[in-house]
């Protein structure tokens, strides 16, 4: 049954490796006096609802009971101050740093006594939606951040009675069950921006001094995708979708990208109805190294307002929301303003009835996997042939900063993410042999370009368009120049310039901000090292570029 949450008397010693000093402290405060527990989506409402922070809006939630919420439940929301995004900086892996790791197990410690005065609450919840792989999570807060509680509950799975039936048949995994303290009230003067300090063996985290809601997010997907990636299964940062029609074989095909890439437009669309489509998530799903199938993490999503005006039909499924304006429409109701007015990165917690062809496993083996750029040296579509280049430009995934993060970086400097992953709390390079397995087992790989080329924007209908010619088997690539391994589909709307020298100059500079990115981090992590077969692909490459 999943995960391990009770141990039998003779194996609590320090010997069994699943009591770290940072799961052992972060477990522990889940017991004391100061902590009650939430155990129904109602409560984690009603809390939510009577905070002092929350607005509560006229809208009701669409399939409130189904989400088993009240039938009247109101879609609630909550402001955070100046951070409405994610903060790097702030992150932390036990074991990376055993000098930093010596000075931070007294500071979580002093940070969790501290909180014992206070009210807390806690709860349990699922992340895994199929029997083939289900992680017990728990996760506790102050009191005051009810609203945040009520999110991670409708954002992953609560542990009802269907689930819990479902997870007593679920298969056992070695892996502890997932304990998260989150206290966004702390402060430290050495860690001015927060700390997500993260035991990503053990699945323990400590989220401090942050009020984002996406840090316990994604602080928890961070453990989930690490005990999937121990367990035979590729972690994955991206969307799944699987194709059907009488007149094609059954498609499935993957996209990764960071937020603000298209990952979600790409996942969700409809396609004009040409195809029966099945969608597995946009966000956090694992696939099988054994069978290639996949599974999704979680049943909602953490979707941008910024696209949904004031009446958009996609607003009825929002249950929470953050970071959003409120105004008074003619009825003298409380509505969103979204479209980013008040300030970038407005955010809910969508219902999975958004997407009515949800599905939370796909048998199917994956087909393709498409890495989402945004280059403008690359036309919109390029397939790579090679296995190794295929996990290269994964591993060298070049894309723009959104307003998802909290950074200081200009959101137009392009900037690598592997595999559309920050979240990786492993070795890069077992992503890498992962990713290199799969295309080497057979699966597609393709860089997809969603931003612009050469000037010209690459559209939505455009993207969709190329999509298809490959479902449909009827894509006809041409060698992309003088790059081995590499085929492009050729477009009316987008010439390649291949005969252009300042063409060939962007192409090249493109390939070597790759090649600067590999050997930095090389020289930078000399004990996570990447192969050097990818450094010597990529000179190759820039090389055969003049």
């Amino acid at each position: 049954m999943g995960t391990i949450r009770n141990h039998s008397t003779e194996t609590i010693r320090k010997s069994n490796p699943h009591f770290s000093s940072l799961k052992t402290t972060v477990e522990t405060a889940f017991y004391s006096n100061n902590t009650r527990e939430i155990t129904s989506v109602k409560d984690a409402y009603e809390l939510a609802k009577n905070a002092p922070q929350t607005i509560v809006l006229d809208a009701t939630v669409k399939h409130a009971e189904e989400l088993d919420l009240p039938q009247d439940a109101n879609i609630l929301l909550i402001n955070d101050g100046a951070t409405v995004g994610r903060t790097a900086q702030a992150r932390r892996i036990v074991g990376l740093d055993s000098k930093e790791d010596k000075e931070l197990f007294p500071i979580v410690r002093e940070a969790i006594y501290d909180a014992g005065f206070r009210p807390f609450i806690k709860t349990t919840g699922i992340v895994g939606l199929d029997e083939d792989f289900m992680v017990r999570a728990h996760i506790t807060m102050p009191e005051k951040e009810s609203n945040n509680m009520y999110s991670w509950l409708m954002n992953f799975q609560i542990l009802n009675e269907s689930y819990a039936n479902r997870y007593q048949n679920s298969k056992e995994y070695d892996e502890n069950d997932i304990y998260i303290f989150y206290d966004p009230d702390w402060t430290h003067p050495d860690y001015p921006l927060g700390l997500s300090y993260i035991d990503a063996d053990q699945n323990a985290a400590c989220i401090l001094g942050m009020n984002y809601f996406g840090e316990i997010k994604k602080g928890t997907l961070t453990l989930a995708w690490a005990s999937a990636h121990r367990n035979n299964y590729v972690a994955c940062h991206g969307g799944l979708k699987k194709f059907k029609s009488k007149d094609i074989e059954n498609h499935v095909a993957s996209f990764f990208g960071l937020s603000g890439s298209g990952k979600s437009t790409l996942t969700h669309a409809k396609h004009d109805d040409k195809y029966e489509i099945e969608v597995l998530h946009d966000d956090a799903f694992i696939i099988s190294t054994e069978d290639g199938s996949s599974v999704a993490l979680e049943p909602s999503y953490f979707d941008k307002t910024s696209d949904y005006p004031t009446g958009h039909v996609e607003q009825d499924y929002f249950v929470t929301v953050q970071n959003v304006g409120v105004t008074l429409n003619e009825n003298n109701e409380r509505v969103l303003v979204t479209e980013d007015i008040r300030n970038g990165n407005g955010r809910t917690v969508k219902s999975r009835y958004s997407t009515p062809n949800r599905v939370d496993k796909i048998e199917d083996p994956i087909n393709a996997i498409y890495w989402i750029m945004k280059d403008d040296a690359l036309p919109p579509l390029i397939k790579i042939t090679d296995p190794l280049l295929a996990s290269t430009f994964g591993c060298t995934l070049a894309t723009k900063r959104t307003s998802a993060e909290n950074t200081t970086d200009s959101l137009d400097q392009l900037v690598i993410e592997p595999y559309a992953n920050p979240f990786r709390a492993y070795p890069l390079v077992e992503d890498f042999d992962k990713f290199k397995s799969l295309f080497e087992d057979g699966v597609d790989a393709y860089i997809i370009n969603t931003g612009e080329f050469l000037g010209e924007k690459v559209t939505p209908e455009d993207s969709l368009g190329v999509i298809e010619a490959i479902v449909k088997g009827k894509a006809e690539f041409e060698n992309f120049g003088s790059i081995k391994s590499f085929e492009f589909l050729p477009l009316d709307k987008f010439p390649v310039p291949f005969d252009d020298p300042e063409y060939t100059k962007l192409l090249k500079d493109r390939m070597q901000v790759r090649l600067d990115y590999i050997q930095n981090y090389n020289k930078k992590n000399p004990e996570d090292s990447l192969p050097e077969e990818i450094t010597q692909a990529l000179k190759e490459l820039v090389d055969s570029l003049g």
